[in-house]
């Protein structure tokens, strides 16, 4: 499980933003049971999901940048680049001083019942500084600590790293973390398991995890807990099916562009264009069953069908192997309640025993009134007078358990609204100038 994530230095945000799923003792009385999982061995109560709240270029989806970053980075940057490679980080560039500046990532966590401290500090062109903390009880132990291609390596619980620093295999544009799982040092193995949960998705555009889900439908047990999730949404959806497409099936109006370039893949790579078949009851003008109609997801379905379907398939996969999944726009053409539910199977005990948990960021008040949520899962991100953006809690806040959160934050106590300047004078201005000309 995530405890903290923190970061400096990254798109629009320039001063350190901490994230943490470490729930408040103020709010012990509200949604204990269920949104909250005791870790008694390190002392820890954690939040099993959290919102993130804020006005439009605010931050929030920098936010979720900034972890996913740090997990690609932490996975590949032994293999998926050569010396003299750029680093793909990107520093606060309304500043003078920090666009020159190094970006700096940490993370703490819980992972088979150790919990452990990683970060790093890089700039473009190489990694500045890294770290590796353990602590299995009480006491925090340093396995190892980089000041640039200079190595304090704990020599009994990180052996592999003192001959990765020998045989200088560690290039400087890469991790020590990443060469030394490729060298299968078995704690480098798990910090990197764990990285490998930390999912992250774009609630804007459903084709980057469609096929995942078309592909999780291959296991007939996986497939009915995806459409038990499909007839709780409540989309008029008895069943699917993924079907091969031939491609004289393809619609007429298709951009010649797009179908030579299906004929390409699949002569070249021996690939399949396949389609989701949903299956709809037909009805007679009495109101009486009489049988079934089959539509295409792609072409005859609504966009939040399409994305509700190809979501079933990530958020089961982080239930079943308690993940962290962390969504950008979650409520992008999905009705709030739908988004609701969701949310409600990371907090349910039933539907999520391994603890997974989930951060996404939203415009959808509703959701601040749904008593989901407590106040130590509310986040909000705003844009300084600079440009910069500041990452901060409700619990900033001090406020009654019966406030009315959303009121308050559409009114403007938390922040993270836009001011705008009164569209109606700007619409009267032009329109006068369209007259004059």
């Amino acid at each position: 499980m995530l405890i903290e994530f923190t970061f400096r230095n990254f798109k629009t945000f320039k001063e350190k933003a901490v994230f943490s799923f470490v729930a408040s003792n103020y709010d012990k009385e509200t949604r204990e049971q269920e949104n909250i999982v005791a870790v008694d061995n390190f002392n820890l109560r954690l939040t099993k999901s959290a919102v993130i709240f804020g006005a439009n270029a605010s931050g929030k989806s920098k936010f979720i940048d900034a972890l996913r970053f740090m997990r690609e980075f932490a996975i590949t940057s032994s293999k998926d680049s050569q010396k003299g490679d750029e680093i793909n980080t990107e520093p606060f560039r309304l500043n003078t001083d920090s666009e020159n500046d190094s970006s700096e990532f940490q993370v703490i966590f819980i992972h088979q019942g150790e919990m452990y401290r990683y970060g790093f500090e890089c700039s473009t062109t190489k990694v500045e500084s890294e770290w590796l903390y353990l602590r299995s009880n009480k006491k925090e132990v340093e396995l190892f600590y980089r000041d640039e291609q200079g190595f304090e390596i704990h020599a009994k619980d990180f052996s592999k790293g003192q001959t990765l620093v020998k045989e200088n295999l560690v290039r400087d544009n890469a991790l020590m973390l990443s060469v030394a799982a490729q060298f299968n040092d078995p704690v480098a193995g798990k910090v990197l398991d764990w990285f490998s949960g930390l999912r992250s998705l774009s609630g804007i555009s459903d084709e980057g995890y469609r096929p995942f889900t078309m592909r999780k439908t291959e296991d007939s047990n996986y497939k009915r807990r995806m459409l038990e999730l499909i007839k709780a949404a409540d989309l008029g959806i008895e069943d699917f099916k993924v079907e091969k497409v031939d491609l004289s099936e393809l619609p007429k109006g298709m951009d010649k562009r797009v179908r030579d370039m299906l004929s390409k893949r699949i002569a070249e790579e021996n690939a399949q264009v396949v389609d989701v078949v949903t299956v709809h009851r037909k009805y007679d003008s009495n109101g009486i069953h009489s049988g079934f109609e089959e539509f295409s997801l792609d072409h005859q379905e609504s966009a939040g069908t399409q994305k509700f379907f190809s979501l079933t398939g990530p958020i089961l996969h982080v239930l079943e192997n308690g993940f962290i999944l962390a969504v950008d726009e979650l409520d992008s053409k999905l009705h709030p309640n739908l988004v609701c539910k969701l949310v409600a199977l990371f907090n349910s005990k039933e539907s999520n025993p391994k603890n997974a948990q989930l951060i996404f960021n939203t415009h959808d008040t509703n959701l601040l009134s749904s008593g989901l949520f407590r106040r130590d899962q509310i986040w909000f991100t705003a844009k300084g007078r600079y440009g910069d953006a500041k990452l901060y809690p409700l619990t900033d806040y001090k406020s009654r358990k019966d406030e009315n959160f959303e009121d308050n934050y559409i009114h403007g106590k938390y922040g993270a609204i836009p001011y705008l300047d009164d569209f109606s004078d700007l619409i009267h201005s032009n329109l006068l100038l369209n007259n004059e000309g």
